[in-house]
């Protein structure tokens, strides 16, 4: 059975904790700002968390996993990684099952964060790859695709063994857009195929997982990938160690974020296929709009989306066990 869960900043008020709690929600995936991720600051915020009833069930630091020194093989690479795995050993030591891993040095690429036809008058993620493909190489030079998967195989070399160690799993993410470059850098994860040459790269090592980012299939259409299909197997591969629940305008070239109820994916079939499916993961909204700061901001933004898909789940579990009950 999937756990629904929200992201939220490791410097999130009471409040919001408050707020979430009143939700329903049990489950937090946590972005450690850049220097709160020690030990004694984590027990410190597990400790906060668990007088709402909330526990940390991953976490990440973008300047960790997303971090273009390690990805792009740059001067100093071996102590980022280092760095990386004294973030695993950190969330081990406090029972923090998942970290995050997405092989994006440029993050999740946006043309515009803006007002567009879709979104309701509201601020959102957009991406036209038109006006991309006209930017110049983000790092001084373009790569290439050997350079990015023999660096993904080099940081598993040295990652992996220490994510043994620590009894914690990394949920790699898809590029996002998944295309095959964005600024000069090639795209490590730009379809399922990746997804299945990236755990063979592994070995197959139960320690390396991913986060099925339907937005990321969504965006990327038939050429990602069969999303259905891909439930079923990768589910089946028990490599499903969370998901991320998002909707978008159109595939690409052009997309906008968009509420789960507006966007072109069905996503209450998508639903019903992670449950039949018997995904057991970690299930949250990953982008939401910016919301209205009068009226709960991003905390609102997330809350109305997160309880949308909460129904979502609520009537799939009962649609799918009355299915099996016939």
């Amino acid at each position: 059975m999937m756990k629904v869960q929200v992201p939220m900043l490791s410097t999130a008020p009471d409040a919001e904790l408050r707020f979430y709690r009143e939700m329903g929600i049990e489950a937090v995936s946590v972005m450690f700002r850049k220097d709160d991720w020690d030990y004694d600051s984590v027990c410190r915020l597990q400790e906060r968390m668990a007088r709402y009833d909330l526990t940390i069930t991953d976490g990440g630091s973008f300047s960790v996993f997303k971090n273009p020194v390690i990805h792009l093989g740059l001067e100093g690479r071996e102590e980022q990684i280092e760095r990386y795995n004294q973030f695993t050993r950190t969330m081990g030591r406090c029972g923090i099952p998942v970290c995050s891993l997405a092989w994006q040095p440029d993050g999740a690429v946006r043309s515009k964060k803006a007002v567009g036809l879709h979104t309701r008058g509201s601020v959102s993620g957009i991406v036209d790859m038109k006006e991309l493909a006209a930017r110049e190489p983000s790092h001084g030079r373009s790569f290439s695709e050997e350079e990015i998967w023999e660096n993904f195989r080099y940081f598993l070399e040295r990652a992996l063994p220490v994510c043994e160690e620590a009894g914690v799993k990394m949920a790699l993410h898809p590029n996002d857009p998944p295309v095959d470059q964005v600024l000069g850098v090639p795209s490590l994860i730009k379809s399922s195929r990746d997804f299945k040459r990236a755990f063979e790269l592994a070995g197959d090592s139960p320690y390396l997982g991913m986060k099925l980012c339907v937005g990321c299939w969504l965006e990327g259409g038939p050429a990602f990938g069969d999303l259905m299909e891909d439930i079923r197997y990768f589910t089946g591969q028990g490599k499903v160690l969370a998901v991320h629940f998002r909707n978008i305008s159109a595939p690409l070239p052009y997309f906008e974020e968009v509420l789960l109820e507006d966007g072109y994916g069905e996503m209450y079939g998508i639903m019903k296929q992670l449950v039949r499916c018997g995904c057991d993961a970690l299930l949250s909204v990953d982008h939401a709009s910016a919301g209205i700061p009068e009226f709960g901001g991003m905390a609102g933004a997330y809350g109305y989306s997160t309880g949308y898909m909460k129904g979502l789940l609520y009537a799939a579990e009962r649609e799918v066990q009355a299915e099996r009950g016939r």
